[in-house]
């Protein structure tokens, strides 16, 4: 008789490749030690998901759900940024993986819940909607994300781990007070640099170079010097 198929198998082997990853990153998964753990077979997994770069991305995703669940609860802008720096801490390298190559496809045109999630939290504190708050959220982004590598990579416990994580909290805070009140350098930010909202995401390109270019059809002349006349003795 055929075997019925598995209706959970998918989502079992998301999470093992999950856990898999949350242990011991890069290393740990394989096509191979997925299949092992989630109590079926290499090509099982294989029909599931095309290869590991496709495995990852699922773990990218449901990271970013994960994520997203421990922020959901927060009702303030620094509570936000505390459960953040505390799911780094707790899932390092879910927490790498999830910001490798963010603003290259696939991850840009994927939705970035916490990003979103942060800035409406900033929009309710400040007023406009939360696009007109990118540039901010980018800088807080930027904090948080800065500190929590920080905090990882560097080893950083005891005192100046508590130290660390509340300096964070409180430049937060300072940055979102401040709003309004501190130079703007460089160009306001471009309409159509968008973050965080999936498929419209899209960061354009430079601008190409205003200095006028020789047709293509038509040949460069080359300055000939001018030759002088024969001289007459």
């Amino acid at each position: 008789m055929p075997r019925h198929p598995d209706p959970e198998l998918e989502q079992r082997i998301l999470e093992v490749a999950c856990r898999l990853w949350a242990r011991g990153g890069t290393k740990a998964l394989t096509m191979r030690a997925v299949a092992r753990a989630a109590g079926t077979t290499t090509p099982t997994v294989y029909e599931r998901y095309r290869d590991r770069e496709d495995l990852l991305r699922g773990v990218r995703l449901q990271t970013r759900r994960d994520l997203f669940a421990a922020m959901s609860s927060s009702r303030t802008i620094a509570q936000a940024c505390e459960r953040y720096l505390h799911f780094a801490l707790e899932h390092p390298h879910a927490f790498e993986m999830l910001f490798d190559r963010f603003a290259k496809p696939p991850s840009l045109h994927e939705s970035w819940p916490s990003f979103n999630l942060m800035r409406q939290r900033v929009a309710q504190r400040l007023g406009g909607t939360p696009r007109q708050h990118t540039r901010l959220m980018l800088s807080l982004w930027s904090l948080m994300h800065g500190t929590a590598t920080l905090m990882i990579r560097g080893g950083v416990e005891g005192p100046l781990r508590t130290q660390m994580f509340h300096a964070c909290l409180d430049a937060l805070e300072d940055l979102v007070r401040r709003k309004g009140r501190k130079a703007h350098s460089g160009p306001k930010w471009p309409p159509n640099l968008i973050l965080g909202e999936g498929p419209q995401s899209r960061i354009p390109g430079p601008k190409p170079s205003n200095r006028a270019k020789q047709p293509a059809d038509r040949p460069v002349k080359k300055q000939t010097a001018k030759r002088r006349p024969p001289r007459h003795s």
